[in-house]
């Protein structure tokens, strides 16, 4: 099973990923791994994304051993949401300055994926992703304020355009 997932990975690497002019200088929201590796890995996910918390709960961990770790490959997040919850998900994402911290919330929040982003009321999901967030030390303060700011609600919006 193991191999498996390498080969896929791999393969992904290789026709997807690999430094591209097609995938130019976004902004990122989030990277982690040696800034010259030889691959960079982008994913474009959305939060409430099955698939995209699918591959962050059972791919990036291996991922993150054998290829960033280990200076091969430069891993970068990009913000796509693809909704409301996933655009306030984001957006309370962005309260950590720390990175690590910060790849450790959007590993819980896909974890919990099926927790909080279910329902079609936004004011009990927001309150779901925030309770999620303040283990994390973000006060909840900060998390009221971000989900209010437009100026970053456009920012990751406009990434998502570009």
């Amino acid at each position: 099973m193991l191999k498996m997932i390498k080969n896929y990975i791999k393969i992904f690497f290789l026709f997807i990923f690999i430094k591209s002019p097609v995938f130019g200088n976004e902004n990122v929201s989030l990277n982690i791994g040696k800034k010259n590796a030889g691959i960079t890995v982008k994913v474009f996910s959305s939060l409430t994304c099955p698939h995209c918390a699918n591959f962050h709960n059972k791919i990036f961990d291996s991922l993150k051993k054998e290829y960033i770790d280990t200076g091969k490959v430069k891993f970068e997040h990009h913000s796509f949401p693809l909704d409301l919850a996933a655009l306030n998900a984001e957006k309370i994402l962005r309260t950590l300055k720390n990175t690590e911290q910060s790849f450790e919330l959007l590993g819980e929040i896909y974890k919990k994926q099926d927790q909080w982003a279910i329902g079609s009321d936004i004011n009990i999901i927001n309150k779901s992703i925030k309770d999620i967030a303040l283990k994390f030390g973000v006060k909840e303060s900060q998390i009221d304020e971000v989900l209010k700011d437009e100026k970053i609600q456009d920012q990751i919006l406009n990434e998502r355009i570009h």
